[in-house]
């Protein structure tokens, strides 16, 4: 499979991304390399990359507990004092083994660690695959705040290797299917149509569909790097996704939602909101709606949840000047961006969800 070239590094896959992991160390001379990994990734995953790794610079493994409360300043610093307690310099390296916690918050790490050291994502998940690892974005979240705190800096190689997959629960996958459903949305109406029947679906394609996917999105981030324009359209979704995310993080009566459960709920309201302003037709609406809802449980909001939800808006990242603005869709496969949207819009297509 051919490699995609990014700003600066390469999208590389399968047994080639592993040679060129081997080829970037043995050139850099790195006095160390750390791998980064979670508890679970610790577990299934590196004992697939280690024997995978040629190099006679030491090797330390650093490991955090898994999952996104997990994915704040108190991680890193403990982090930053390991690597500093095991005499890291400015010429060692870090592998981020993981999902989007790890990709994020390793990232995060390094391009902050004695002000930037070199860092690689081997992602595991389908999530950190096709998002996460792409396109340089690093960060934590603030309190339950959704990547508050970050840089942009893009790592020196990402490899991707679908047989980690083979190690995710199915809940996992659904997640990271969210993202290629975004993909399809706003950029790829016949990408998009893929989807409309998994059942008609080839998962043993997979690496097709991971492949098309990180295109996508690394088309739009070559564009436009530090999210100045189009690079917004990747947060189709997320406005009220991460919304939504965080107030379940925040909220212990309520049982946590995987990153991508909250952005699918986050795609089917913003793109009721792309109907109610007349970008979309009803029947697009509909066919976008009954897909997601096809692979994702419907969520049950109370008035309170609502309000909480519309409360934390005012924290979105892309907001400007005190105004919440919206990636709304102008077409399936296409997009518009800085849309500002009033709250009761909002509230109803919360209402229109649970129908």
């Amino acid at each position: 499979m051919q490699s995609i070239k990014a700003n600066g590094y390469s999208v590389i896959f399968n047994e080639e991304g592993y040679k060129e992991l081997n080829k970037l160390i043995s050139e850099n001379n790195y006095s160390t390399l750390f791998i980064i990994v979670d508890s679970i990734t610790n577990e299934v995953c590196l004992p697939k990359l280690l024997p995978l790794i040629e190099t006679e610079s030491p090797i330390e493994i650093i490991e955090f507990e898994a999952g996104e409360s997990n994915k704040n300043i108190d991680t890193c610093i403990q982090i930053w004092n390991v690597l500093t307690e095991l005499g890291a310099d400015r010429k060692s390296l870090i592998i981020n083994l993981g999902g989007g916690v790890v990709s994020d918050l390793g990232g995060f790490v390094a391009s902050t660690f004695k002000r930037g050291i070199d860092f690689i994502n081997v992602p595991t998940t389908l999530l950190a695959m096709v998002d996460a690892s792409i396109g340089g974005k690093t960060g934590i979240d603030l309190g339950s705040l959704k990547n508050q705190i970050g840089v942009i800096n893009n790592p020196k190689l990402v490899v991707i290797d679908s047989e980690y997959l083979l190690t995710l629960p199915q809940m996992e996958m659904r997640s990271g299917l969210a993202e290629i459903l975004k993909h399809g949305l706003i950029f790829d109406a016949s990408y998009w149509k893929q989807f409309l029947d998994l059942s008609q679906l080839d998962f043993a394609d997979f690496d097709t569909i991971i492949y098309d996917s990180i295109k996508i999105k690394n088309e739009i981030v070559m564009q436009d790097p530090n999210e100045k324009g189009i690079r917004k359209a990747l947060n189709f979704g997320h406005t009220l996704g991460h919304a939504i995310e965080s107030y379940f993080i925040d909220n212990p009566t309520k049982k946590n939602l995987l990153h991508g459960e909250a952005i699918a709920i986050g795609m089917i309201l913003e793109s009721y909101i792309s109907m109610i302003k007349k970008l979309i037709s009803k029947e697009e609406y509909v066919e976008i709606k009954s897909t997601i809802k096809s692979i994702f449980e419907v969520v049950n909001f109370n008035k309170s949840d609502i309000q909480s939800i519309l409360d934390l808006l005012i924290h979105d990242k892309k907001n400007e000047n005190g105004k919440i603005k919206f990636v709304l869709l102008d077409g399936i496969g296409k997009f518009t961006i800085n849309q500002e949207v009033e709250n009761e819009i909002i509230t109803s297509s919360f209402e229109d969800y649970k129908l």
